[in-house]
């Protein structure tokens, strides 16, 4: 496959048929950009386009270029040469087999070492606070597990090298641990989002707003420290939820306080 550098997005059209403020966004190798603004603002959109790289095919009429190129036709149209691997807000399995079963199959196909199945595993009990067990069956897995599982998987064995994520938030599992996870494998990590505490964890944040990008938002250092002091709220938020799923009486409140 490839080896991706940059991402770019060439801008259209928002919903009402006007020009989108931002013409263009150049994303590179490793990078956490996040994708903010209302519900109807356009999101979805654009990461459909991304989804699909795009060539003025869509409703937007944006275009995606890979390394500054436009992506040929095998790119966009093989299964086994998609360079795009999208992790929704509802991941559920299907298939009736359990998580190392799935995980050996799924590294065959990708020609790995089965040894990264111990490995995956390990990852997603890191991100979740409900242990994932080798012989648990998929079908039993709840929303937070079966989304680290993924993330774990797309970070070990998947060689798509652009991920995109849409409202992490949701799945109830450490955020900041899974983005780390998948942009220190040198993909590029484009994240839907209304949670302030991914919001400013990533380098850049596309503003959307009636079908458009309006903006790009540079975090700054402050933002980066208030993002951390937010990350240390939401583990007591999630070590707190895990007390309540365990049948603990919640009497009294102990935090680790963020500074």
């Amino acid at each position: 496959m490839e080896i991706i550098e940059n991402l770019t997005i060439i801008g259209g059209k928002d919903k009402h048929g006007i020009q989108e403020p931002v013409t263009i966004v150049q994303i590179e190798k490793g990078e956490v950009i996040g994708i903010v603004g209302p519900t109807g603002s356009g999101k979805s959109q654009l990461i459909s386009d991304l989804e699909q790289l795009a060539q003025e095919d869509t409703f937007s009429g944006r275009r995606i270029l890979i390394n500054n190129k436009v992506p040929n036709s095998d790119i966009r149209n093989d299964p086994r040469k998609k360079m795009v691997a999208q992790l929704s807000q509802n991941m559920n399995f299907l298939a009736d087999m359990s998580v190392s079963d799935f995980l050996c199959l799924h590294a065959k196909c990708r020609g790995k070492d089965l040894k990264s199945v111990k490995q995956i595993i390990d990852l997603a009990n890191e991100l979740t606070g409900e242990p994932i067990k080798s012989h648990d069956n998929l079908t039993i897995l709840s929303g937070g597990q079966s989304r680290a599982l993924m993330v774990a998987d797309v970070a070990v064995i998947s060689e798509s090298p652009i991920v995109l994520i849409d409202e992490i938030e949701n799945a109830g599992i450490k955020k900041h641990e899974a983005l780390s996870l998948l942009s220190g494998q040198g993909k590029i990590v484009l994240v839907v989002t209304h949670d302030p505490v991914l919001a400013l964890t990533t380098e850049k944040r596309i503003f959307m707003k009636n079908g458009g990008m309006q903006g790009i938002i540079h975090s700054s250092l402050k933002e980066k420290s208030i993002s951390q002091r937010l990350n240390i709220i939401d583990q007591n938020i999630l070590l707190l939820r895990e007390k309540v799923r365990c049948g603990e009486m919640i009497e009294e409140l102990e935090l680790k306080m963020a500074i």
